[in-house]
């Protein structure tokens, strides 16, 4: 029988999940499947749940809500033979949509009865793990500013990021990979990810692979107000590489100087970083239920 343990956050997404559970119970009853519930309170989830898994070693652990509880969940699975699995049930739901994890509850849990699984890298970044993206500049201080308010979904973060745009200053960063300077200079934003896009569906990195043994450093630098319009449109029709403010770099480690301390997020959490910020890729290293490919296609 396969042991699964649910790791569920009760508040992302602004989503009721109690109900949910039920479902969970009886999905699980009806395909043989032994099932533990962790639940996070935002009081040492992780060590709770570090302990959770060590004793009970089960053979998937579902992350159930957003992009912050996929890292919680993933971090502790990085380099083990136990899998990931996700339920998205978060405002952005970044990962899961760049592994073409199904966004509806029914369809996402139907993969733990049947399902591939595909081995995909992480990041280091100065001691945290990333799964997803790592991010600083103005995305990444319109999620602090999201994670400090009381409102959850995708409208709060549309409201904040429009609030913060109009006074927002480009900061200054230098990037380096393997001795050499790529890039040294002010950026609205800067991006550091494996995958393609934003939890809002904004691609930033179009022909990120996520298992390649590499990592993109994606740059927007700064650019006038007059052109915002057409840089979201190439952000949401897969063409951002097009734009003028743009530079992607491709590296196995790196070394990015955020000089003005400018605040930094992985995984939609709000980190505290040092100005000097080590990336390294860590190939393959976590193993995710992904659907077969007959489920992507349909």
């Amino acid at each position: 029988m396969t042991k699964i343990l649910f790791v569920i956050n009760p508040i992302s997404g602004d989503i009721d999940k109690e109900d949910l559970e039920e479902d969970l119970v009886a999905f699980c009853q009806r395909h043989q499947i032994s099932a533990s519930f962790f639940r996070t309170t935002g009081e040492q989830d992780e060590q709770k749940l570090q302990q959770e898994i060590e004793q009970g070693q089960p053979d998937v652990v579902v992350a159930m809500g957003g992009d912050g509880t996929v890292n919680l969940v993933a971090k502790l699975l990085i380099d083990s033979p136990t899998q990931l699995a996700i339920i998205p049930q978060g405002s952005g739901n970044g990962l899961s949509k760049d592994l073409d994890i199904p966004q509806d509850f029914e369809e996402a849990l139907h993969l733990l009865a049947e399902h591939k699984v595909k081995a995909i890298d992480t990041l280091q970044v100065s001691g945290h793990h990333s799964i997803h993206l790592c991010d600083m500049g103005f995305n990444a201080l319109v999620v602090k500013r999201f994670c400090e308010g009381d409102t959850r979904g995708p409208g709060a973060y549309a409201w904040i990021a429009m609030q913060e745009y109009m006074s927002y200053e480009p900061k200054r960063y230098t990037v380096i990979s393997e001795g050499e300077t790529l890039f040294d200079g002010e950026a609205f934003m800067l991006t550091v990810t494996n995958a393609k896009a934003f939890g809002s569906n904004a691609t930033i990195n179009p022909n990120g692979v996520i298992n390649d043994g590499k990592f993109e450093i994606c740059i927007l630098e700064p650019f006038p107000k007059t052109a915002s319009l057409g840089i979201l449109y190439r952000m949401y029709t897969d063409s951002i590489d097009d734009s003028i403010y743009t530079q992607r770099f491709s590296c196995r480690s790196a070394t990015i100087l955020n000089h003005a301390r400018e605040v930094t997020h992985i995984d939609g959490e709000p980190v505290d970083l040092p100005e000097k910020i080590e990336f390294k890729v860590r190939p393959q290293s976590l193993h995710v239920l992904l659907p077969t490919p007959g489920e992507q296609e349909g």
